[in-house]
């Protein structure tokens, strides 16, 4: 599949892997993706962003995923969730911090395994940290994007609009600064104000 990536959707799953391995994290989760998309300029992805605002806001949204860290990769709506039936994550995240540190339950990864797709209980690596599950759904989701907007390869772009689509912490994290599906589809294809070139 990646003979399809164009360059700039190659240097985002590169970007990724680096960003996971700068975190010491086992597993890339989309959360790495997310952020490597972040560090992008002059690329289709990078238009859509500052065409909805996100260029000014990057620093938000990377905050915003290190809370979602903060608390094992829980979405807010998981918190939420949870909430519902009477235990409180900010609170249980609170005393684990006390006894084990800052972002204990972290995992030393992004999602703490969980949306990211980490091993648990995985003993040290060497080499290349391995794609998680919700990483490799997204460079799967974005073949299909491309296919459903008639693209022949995958840009950076389609990485971005699959982010959109997969429920969990980077699609809610986007949605929360203004970036959905239905708006980046409206920059990169028209239908509105611009159009990524």
């Amino acid at each position: 599949m990646f003979e399809r990536f164009t360059k700039d959707a190659r240097d985002v799953v590169r970007g990724a892997v680096e960003r996971c391995e700068g975190a010491g994290a086992r597993t890339v989760g989309t959360e790495h993706l997310l952020l490597a998309l972040l560090d992008r300029e002059g690329s289709r992805a990078s238009f859509a962003l500052a065409a909805l605002g996100l260029a000014e806001r990057r620093d938000a949204v990377r905050e915003a995923l290190d809370e979602t860290r903060r608390r094992a990769g829980l979405s807010r709506a998981e918190s939420d969730a949870l909430a519902g039936l009477g235990i409180d994550v900010s609170e249980i995240v609170s005393r684990i911090e006390e006894v084990h540190g800052a972002g204990a339950m972290s995992d030393g990864s992004p999602s703490g395994g969980a949306a990211g797709g980490g091993a648990k209980g995985a003993g040290r690596r060497t080499g290349r940290p391995a794609f998680g599950r919700g990483a490799k759904r997204i460079l799967e989701q974005s073949l299909r994007m491309a296919l459903s907007h008639h693209d022949r390869r995958i840009g950076d772009e389609h990485i971005l609009l699959a982010l959109t689509v997969h429920p969990g912490p980077a699609a809610e994290v986007l949605a929360d600064h203004g970036v959905t599906h239905a708006s980046l589809t409206r920059v990169l294809y028209g239908g509105g104000e611009a159009q990524a070139g």
